[in-house]
This record gives C-alpha cells, structure tokens and sequence, in this order.
C-alpha cells in the first residue's frame, strides 16, 4: 500500500494536471457543484505544482531552490498584500490568502510550462550535440 501511495504522489508531482483533472472530476461527482469542484482542484494543485516546480529545477540543474522558491513567494505574498491594501483600503485576511493563492497556482503553471519547455529543449540539444 505504501509503494502504491508513493507512487501516485510521485506521478501526480511528474504530471500535476492529472491531478488537477482527477480532483476536479472527483470534487463535481461528489457534490455537482462545478464552482466547489474548480476552486477545490486549484486550491490543492497549488501546492502540487509549488512541488513540482522545485523537482523540474533539481532535475534540470541539479540543485535545490527551494529555500528561494519559498522566499519568492513570501515576497509575492508581501507585494499582493500591499496592493490589495492600496486598492480596498482595508484588508480582508480571506480574501487576501485566497488571491493571493490562486496567483500562486497561476505563476507557477506558467514556471512548470515553462521549466518543461526548457528541459526539454535542452535535454534534445545535449543528445544532438553528442
């Protein structure tokens, strides 16, 4: 059961939009409700892609950047914060954390696209290089 379990977490990590989809399909079977099932499944994919993103950069450059990934998006978090602050003029803590959240699954779907792009890119110019 473990090996099964570690296995599915380490496909869902290669392959987050099968998570997404899976989630999502699961979430609008169970409670019909389209809304519920979309946020549900970019709520968890989130933290799925922050994972992903972290091992596309170790597998490419074979180093950990997690520390500054966690930094960047605590700044991000920082900035968001602020701008919403500006805009509203008070600061609705939910609000906030869910905006700022959805950004996250935003930035890094278009880093996951992009680190694969890149790795793969650079992964044919080494086989056609040799």
């Amino acid at each position: 059961m473990a090996a099964f379990f570690s296995s599915a977490v380490a496909f869902f990590i290669t392959i987050p939009v099968l998570f997404y989809i899976l989630l999502f399909t699961l979430v609008k079977q169970i409670t019909k409700n389209h809304r519920l099932a979309l946020n549900s499944a970019i709520n968890a994919t989130t933290f799925v892609l922050v994972i992903s993103v972290h091992f596309i950069i170790l597998t490419i450059w074979g180093r950990s950047f997690l520390g500054l990934i966690i930094l960047a998006m605590l700044i991000l978090a920082i900035i968001f914060t602020f701008y919403y602050w500006k805009t509203k003029e008070e600061i609705h803590y939910q609000k906030v954390f869910i905006g700022y959240w959805r950004l996250n699954f935003l930035m890094f779907t278009l880093l996951y696209i992009g680190f694969v792009l890149y790795g793969i890119i650079s992964r044919a110019k080494e086989m056609l290089s040799v």
